[in-house]
């Protein structure tokens, strides 16, 4: 029984790189469904031509960016799992408020009412760590049993913020958000 990963990648530089992570869940058993921010579809459309048409392949399913319209079918497999990476501070914030003005977003405040593990791992930098709003949102989105991969005390081996403009998304701990995941049959 293959069981279904959403990936909800928001726009920042990991998600230049999400096949590395889609690949590493596939390795892990996962059916895994790209869903992007429409920011994050941007960057795939017009950075790089036919790298959508590549995560289609890689997925075999469509990516996701956008609402369908309700006479539509639903064209992906009911989530098993759903891991919001990379989530960016906007994501978090505002996945933490309640906001559902994307798809993305719908899919993840939907997801705290589902019986499924939603994990959330970070690529924020040590400026936008200092955001007032962020621990208030790591705190809501734990509260409502989000485990959120932000290095601190309750998460030791979680994403670290680094100085700005000094990533390296190369480094981006995929494997610990697999990890956080529920071992796929």
């Amino acid at each position: 029984m293959t069981r279904t990963l959403y990936l909800i990648s928001s726009a920042a530089p990991p998600a230049r790189h999400v096949d590395a992570g889609i690949r590493a869940a596939q390795a892990r058993g996962w059916d895994v469904c790209l869903v992007l921010t429409p920011s994050a579809h941007r960057w795939a459309t017009e950075d790089a031509e036919g790298e959508v048409e590549a995560l289609r392949a890689l997925t075999g399913h469509p990516v996701c960016h956008q609402y369908k319209l309700p006479s539509q079918a639903d064209v992906l497999p009911a989530p098993d799992a759903i891991l919001s990476a990379p989530a960016t501070l906007d994501t978090l914030t505002k996945w933490a408020d309640g906001h559902a003005d994307t798809l993305a977003l719908g899919l993840l405040t939907e997801a705290l009412g589902l019986p499924i593990p939603v994990i959330a791992l970070p690529y924020i930098n040590a400026a936008q760590a200092q955001h007032p709003a962020l621990p208030r949102a790591v705190a809501t989105l734990r509260r409502a049993g989000v485990r959120v991969l932000l290095h601190d005390a309750q998460e030791p081996e979680g994403f670290t913020p680094h100085p700005p403009k000094h990533g390296n998304v190369t480094a981006y701990p995929w494997a610990v958000a697999l990890d956080a995941l529920p071992i796929a049959p």
